[in-house]
Order: structure tokens, then sequence, then C-alpha cells
């Protein structure tokens, strides 16, 4: 889905908001394995995934830490560094070919400003993030490694097949051999 029609299936679009839109945003195409975000620096953009998938992750004791996936109709940030705009302590990687619509944070902002329904995707954006961070954490805290596979399966099934095993793994917080013992085991 494109961003447009995206943003259509949430808010009225007006011909004013949509010209509004296609100046405050850009089109970038990554290559896999380009950092569109390294830790230390500060993020300033939001992305919507049209094409693509990107991974978020920590980098802590010479180990890749992930945590989270974005793919198609979704957004990315390193939220924390875009709302406070202090340094992010993450990464974000696109591990497929990518095509995002790039949104900065002072461009958001005058759409808030200007067109008060943009708020509505920013609150929907936000309680979205939540109840994914939360149940994140909820399945780290109280789940079993299997259950978070099945989940995974469950949930995501087209992430196994997208990401590699070594991100999953990661996503999952269990090592690969871990991992290839419960596949084994399906």
């Amino acid at each position: 889905m494109s961003f447009h029609s995206y943003l259509a299936s949430i808010i009225t679009v007006s011909d004013e908001l949509q010209e509004a839109f296609y100046k405050l945003t850009h089109t970038k195409e990554v290559k896999k394995g380009q950092l569109l975000v390294r830790s230390g620096e500060r993020c300033n953009d939001i992305y919507f995934v049209e094409s693509g998938l990107l991974r978020g992750y920590y980098y802590q004791e010479e180990k890749e830490i992930t945590h989270w996936f974005a793919r198609e109709d979704e957004f990315a940030t390193c939220f924390y560094s875009f709302i406070t705009h202090v340094p992010s302590a993450e990464f974000i990687e696109a591990i497929e070919p990518c095509q995002l619509v790039q949104l900065p944070h002072a461009n958001l902002q005058k759409l808030y400003a200007s067109f008060p329904e943009t708020e509505r995707i920013g609150r929907l954006l936000t309680e979205a993030y939540y109840v994914r961070l939360e149940g994140r954490f909820l399945g780290l805290q109280f789940t079993t490694a299997k259950e978070r596979y099945d989940n995974l399966m469950k949930d995501h099934p087209q992430l196994l097949r997208r990401a590699s095993l070594g991100h999953i793994a990661s996503y999952l917080g269990i090592t690969q051999e871990t991992l290839s013992r419960i596949r084994a085991r399906q």
C-alpha cells in the first residue's frame, strides 16, 4: 500500500493535505544493509515502509540485539531519539532493499499545526507502538522461547522467510542454537 493510500484509510485526506504531504515528505530508496540511523546519532525522521524490511537493533558487548522489525505498511523510527531529540541508542538497518517515505520531525510538527486531523495519525501510531512494546515486554518476561517462536510463526510467518535466523533469534531473546533446536522439533 502506498503512504497516501495508508493515510486515506485512517483519515480524510483533503487535496490541500495531500499536497502538503507531497511537499513535506521524501521518497527514499535504500539498499540491503544500508543504515538509516546509527547509535550516537540523532534520529530526525520517521519512515513509512512502502516495500522492504527494516530492523532496529542495539549493539551491546559485541552483539547485535534486534529490538523490532518494520515491514510494508508500518512506520519505523528510533522513537526515543525522534521525540526527545537526543542521540539514538539504536541502529536502523534495511535488511531488504526498501522503498520508504521519509518525514522529518520538523515537517511532522508543521502538519500537526496546520492539519489537526494528522494528530489522529500520530495518536494511532503512538498507541500501536505502545501496544507492540508492551506485548514484546510481556512476551520476553512471561513466555518460553518456544512460545515466543510459535507466536512469531502465528503472527508474522513471512518474517521467518525475510530475516536471517540470527536476527530472529536475537529478536526472540534466544541463541541461534536454541532457535535451531525449536525449529527442528516443529
